[in-house]
């Protein structure tokens, strides 16, 4: 039920105050990137969300957005994904808006997917 907000940089702090919000993702903020681990990462500490799917897609997600895609095989596809519709949707809210369902079938599947190298495409052409 997180609700995200964007502001021009120079006024995240002043806004968070104002509307009781967490400012993150720049230097300073209280859930920004803090040595090998990314934002995303500091969010569910910050929020004590724990899981094996969420430590799974902190994984992903973190390997996409330091750009250590050796830490997980998605990594890579996942930062694609995200440039490609940063690239063709300038509207922060639209962009979000268009990208949930993309974070919420990867969840889904670090949810399902027990062993990610058990995992194979099983349509066999005839």
């Amino acid at each position: 039920r997180a609700e995200f907000f964007y502001v021009p940089t120079s006024e995240v702090f002043a806004f968070a105050k104002v509307n009781d919000a967490v400012a993150y993702d720049i230097p300073g903020a209280p859930i920004e990137h803090a040595g090998p681990l990314c934002s995303f990462d500091n969010f569910l500490r910050a929020f004590e969300l724990t899981s094996p799917a969420l430590e799974r897609l902190a994984t992903i997600v973190r390997g996409a957005d330091t750009d250590a895609h050796n830490l997980a095989p998605q990594s890579a596809g996942l930062l694609a994904i995200s440039l490609g519709f940063s690239k063709n949707i300038v509207d922060d809210y639209a962009m979000l808006d268009a990208m949930m369902p993309v974070y919420d079938a990867l969840y889904r599947w670090c949810i399902d997917a027990v062993d990610a190298n058990d995992e194979k495409h099983n349509w066999k052409p005839a």
